[in-house]
């Protein structure tokens, strides 16, 4: 599970950031100013900094330099919203740039490539006697290879990334798919009917009321 340092000084962004990456699956800190951000970093091994730049204590400029011999991936979140400002943080060695306001959905995805690039993503997923790799997108059973579909395999880390937390069925169709949620539940439920008998999971993805599915175990 990837460790993500969000440096945001509004405490309420970063809280929505750190629940909707939390459900994402990745593991999140939170600090609130340069200062602090600093002895965290010191204490601790991020895969991944989210750092605004006007920050007290400590700008995010400043900080910067001092996470760049760390070699830890970082991503600019700021309301400097300029070309400019853009420039300038990508040639101090950002490896994104956001500008405030941003969608979730983005912002998610932005994180998913930065780490995907610098090899911090997770690579090895499992679950029971089910092996995934992400990288060769190979799932294993009993070292015997299950052959998914393209969307099966995506459904699956999903869930098995998010295991004993109910899915809505509106948000896996929408992070599967990549396309906006219109009701129509059959492709979603025909996929998960697939899961189950392929890789014997019937007894564990759980279908929870009037919400969608669970991987329980």
């Amino acid at each position: 599970m990837p460790d993500i340092l969000i440096v945001e000084d509004e405490h309420a962004i970063a809280n929505l950031i750190r629940i909707s990456l939390n459900d994402e699956g990745y593991r999140c800190t939170c600090a609130f100013d340069g200062k602090q951000a600093a002895d965290i970093i010191e204490g601790g091994n991020f895969d991944l900094i989210l750092l605004d730049i006007m920050l007290p204590e400590f700008n995010g400029y400043e900080l910067l330099e001092y996470i760049k011999p760390l070699g830890t991936p970082v991503i600019f979140i700021t309301a400097k919203g300029t070309v400019n400002d853009r420039i300038k943080g990508l040639k101090l060695g950002a490896d994104d740039y956001i500008v405030k306001p941003f969608q979730i959905g983005e912002l998610s995805a932005r994180v998913e490539a930065v780490l995907r690039r610098s090899g911090k993503s997770e690579k090895q997923l499992s679950f029971r006697d089910v092996f995934i790799n992400t990288d060769s997108r190979q799932v294993k059973k009993d070292n015997q290879i299950i052959d998914l579909t393209v969307k099966e395999f995506d459904l699956l880390v999903e869930l098995v990334r998010n295991k004993n937390v109910a899915l809505y069925r509106e948000r896996l169709y929408e992070k599967v798919w990549g396309e906006e949620f219109t009701g129509e539940t059959r492709t979603l439920d025909s996929h998960i009917q697939r899961l189950r008998k392929k890789l014997g999971w019937e007894d564990c993805i759980k279908t929870v009321f009037r919400i969608g599915y669970r991987l329980e175990g």
